[in-house]
């Protein structure tokens, strides 16, 4: 048996410091972070034009024609109008990108040739890529509030069924529904995770997170499946939304959590055991 290297500890190889400060220096973190923050305040520039959507002809329904009634009322329009496609796509963009992106500079081999173990490789991306997913979450909400609430107001928030939610209940109801928009979109960076394991190419393994989005959007619409469209991984991705009632409405959340985190389970299973085993020759 080879004794050791004097001073190698596989579990200080690849530090989570190190990798989020080797992603955060991407060009694509930089761009996505930007983003988030920009786009509220396109938001904030296209009602100012146009008029609040309440004026449009014909209306909207749910949280679109209340989007300037309050900073909160803005924020949780922001949310809505990001959950579809947005988000998924940065975080798709994050976790698909982390170990392809490697493979593609062939700098993947010599990373675990520092050595750094395969595990701790893949722990540490996956943690970095979640964080970095997490943050933007966290950031979008958070500039969406604070611009929303100069620009109209901080005040109790107009309810889509009806009525109105006091202000001092904003904080904790945001972050709920944060939480929970953060967890819907799990499942999406595991299966960019996984796919980011088997191909060298990062468009590859973020466009086939991305597409099953899509696809799964598309087939939830089609209401001749019934109850097979509760298993459809975007089935729940606005039961956020049941945050927004006079009283809170958890069974939604629940059942989309645990969707989330099971599909999640099993795509990070996959690419843990796949890399375990896959030759690595860039």
């Amino acid at each position: 048996m080879t004794a050791a290297a004097t001073g190698y500890r596989p579990a200080r190889t690849l530090p989570l410091r190190v990798e989020a400060i080797r992603q955060f220096r991407r060009r694509r973190t930089l761009v996505s972070l930007g983003f988030v923050i920009v786009l509220p305040l396109v938001l904030l520039a296209a009602f100012a034009v146009g008029g609040s959507p309440s004026d449009a002809d014909g209306g909207s329904p749910g949280l679109v024609p209340l989007a300037t009634a309050s900073g909160p009322n803005f924020a949780a329009f922001v949310l809505f109008a990001s959950t579809g496609f947005l988000l998924p796509v940065v975080v798709a963009l994050y976790c698909g990108d982390t170990v392809a992106a490697e493979a593609g500079w062939s700098s993947l081999r010599y990373l675990l040739a520092a050595p750094v173990p395969r595990a701790r490789l893949l722990t540490s991306k996956l943690v970095v890529a979640f964080g970095y997913s997490a943050v933007t979450v966290v950031l979008l909400a958070a500039v969406a509030l604070a611009a929303g609430s100069a620009a109209y107001g901080w005040s109790d928030v107009q309810l889509p069924t009806g009525g109105a939610m006091p202000a001092s209940d904003v904080l904790w109801r945001m972050t709920v529904i944060a939480g929970y928009v953060y967890g819907s979109l799990l499942m999406v960076g595991a299966l960019g995770f996984w796919l980011s394991t088997v191909t060298d190419a990062p468009l590859g393994a973020v466009g086939g997170a991305v597409g099953l989005s899509i696809v799964s959007t598309i087939l939830d619409a089609v209401t001749a499946l019934g109850k097979a469209r509760d298993f459809l991984p975007t089935h729940w991705q606005y039961a956020w939304m049941d945050a927004l009632q006079p009283q809170v409405q958890w069974t939604g959340m629940i059942q989309g959590l645990a969707l989330s985190a099971s599909y999640s389970v099993v795509f990070v299973a996959l690419a843990f055991r796949g890399f375990s085993r896959k030759d690595i020759v860039s």
